[in-house]
């Protein structure tokens, strides 16, 4: 695997010398576009609008418009020579408490290898430091065109580099949640109790079932073969669920999916409105007629004193 980007960890006085690798890497099927009636590869090609010559990669360079007719051409030596002290360095600006950074923030992450045997020291001594410290460090870089925030970390042995979005790169998200909404303390025990039925669980154990579906799909018709048709899943009933019941139901159902005894099956209960409020006892008064032909209410029991 090529590095992606060369440089140093710039903190304080100490330097480490690093190359950046990609930590993940995509694996979604991609497709060619085609010329349906005849299967003809479809060509995107790059043409000089000026000469309508077509173009080779190493002919095309970078320009910014900064008017309608106005194209500034930047140069790599352009880039290379930026008057920044992130240029060429991961510079560490500050070190927080990883809780209070929050996870929209994080973009793309990066493992940095200590590039040469003289960093190998200073690489372990700024691990070891954020481990004991339960620290992030706060990094500024100039890394794809552009002036990154960095979240350096460590994972395992390793350190990470984690792109991170400036604070007006984040959406607001005002407006978007439901408001007003009633729900009771034992409408959030019941959710806490289906999330602790749940139970933990490995996350390596999941896999990319699109994929593999996609993958089936391919291989056949590559072989010739009719494709298998994959089962739909249900879809939802459309009908207004009561609530607490759903929940009652889907804790007895993970516990038993986990081997766990419930003395009961799980039953889902649906109602056409809105969940009925539970009726309240009523007690009916005994009534009697008097002369006058209208009811009278019967009299109360007179109530017995206590003995002296």
């Amino acid at each position: 695997m090529r590095p992606v980007w060369s440089g140093a960890i710039s903190f304080g006085l100490v330097t480490i010398s690093v190359k950046m690798y990609p930590a993940t890497e995509d694996h979604s099927i991609r497709f060619r576009q085609i010329h349906s009636p005849d299967h003809g590869l479809i060509r995107n090609r790059k043409v000089c609008e000026l000469d309508g010559q077509v173009l080779e990669q190493h002919e095309i360079g970078r320009a910014y418009e900064a008017a309608k007719d106005l194209l500034v051409p930047i140069a790599d030596e352009d880039l290379d020579n930026l008057p920044l002290p992130t240029a060429r360095a991961i510079d560490v600006q500050a070190f927080v408490l990883e809780e209070r950074l929050d996870a929209i923030r994080y973009g793309k992450a990066y493992y940095l290898e200590g590039d040469g045997a003289v960093a190998a020291k200073p690489y372990t001594l700024l691990r070891e430091a954020l481990k004991r410290s339960d620290k992030i460090a706060i990094t500024k870089l100039a890394f794809h065109g552009r002036e990154r925030l960095g979240a350096l970390r460590v994972v395992g042995d390793t350190l990470v580099l984690q792109v991170m979005h400036w604070d007006d790169e984040i959406r607001s998200a005002k407006g978007i949640a439901p408001q007003h909404v009633e729900i009771s303390d034992a409408e959030v025990d019941e959710a806490v109790a289906l999330m602790e039925a749940m139970g933990d669980v490995d996350i390596n154990q999941y896999k990319d079932q699109y994929r593999e579906a996609m993958e089936t799909i391919i291989r056949a018709k590559a072989e010739g073969a009719e494709p298998p048709r994959m089962e739909a899943p249900a879809e939802p009933a459309g009908k207004v669920v009561d609530l607490m019941a759903a929940l009652q139901d889907s804790v007895r159902a993970a516990r038993k999916s986990r081997g766990e005894d419930t003395g009961d099956e799980a039953e889902v209960h649906e109602i056409s409105g809105q969940r009925a409020a539970p009726k309240k006892k009523t007690t009916v008064k005994k009534t009697s007629t008097g002369a006058n032909g209208k009811k009278a209410a019967a009299k109360k029991p007179p109530r017995k004193r206590p003995a002296s």
